[in-house]
């Protein structure tokens, strides 16, 4: 099972790529990154203009990292009056949004699913039975005929 400390690093290492940190150096400077992304972001929203994006997280752990993730980064998601608890939106602007903040999104929701299934997958095997394979595929036929 990966450990949690491994997730961190290969979270810090997706920030890093997503950043365009090139020298080891540059990856353990996390706040440098966190930096320059905002920078980026500041001018293109100054060249820009912001589009107001509608994201639908199905997943809670998903629209947690999204909206962490989107805070990280100084920006204020939100959720209009009625709409699902589901729905997260954000005005950015489009290259934003499509360049950096959802690859980036897909690249650690990746990398989070993955840990998820593992810590789940060990949890049921050590606690409740260690067969958790999915349920046997039977012909509906063969069931009438009994």
């Amino acid at each position: 099972m990966i450990s949690s400390a491994l997730l961190q690093d290969k979270l810090r290492k997706i920030e890093a790529l997503f950043a365009g940190a090139g020298t080891p150096g540059e990856r353990n400077a996390a706040e440098a990154a966190l930096a320059r992304l905002r920078a980026r972001l500041a001018e293109r929203q100054a060249a820009e203009p912001a589009i107001e994006f509608r994201f639908s997280l199905v997943d809670e752990w998903s629209r947690r990292l999204f909206l962490a993730l989107c805070r990280r980064y100084g920006l204020e998601p939100y959720r209009l009056r009625r709409q699902r608890h589901t729905t997260v939106m954000v005005r950015i602007p489009t290259s934003f949004c499509e360049q950096i903040l959802w690859p980036e999104f897909e690249a650690l929701d990746t990398e989070l699913r993955r840990y998820l299934a593992e810590v789940t997958e060990t949890l049921i095997r050590d606690a409740v039975f260690a067969d958790s394979s999915e349920a046997t595929e039977i012909d509906q036929a063969l069931l009438r005929a009994d």
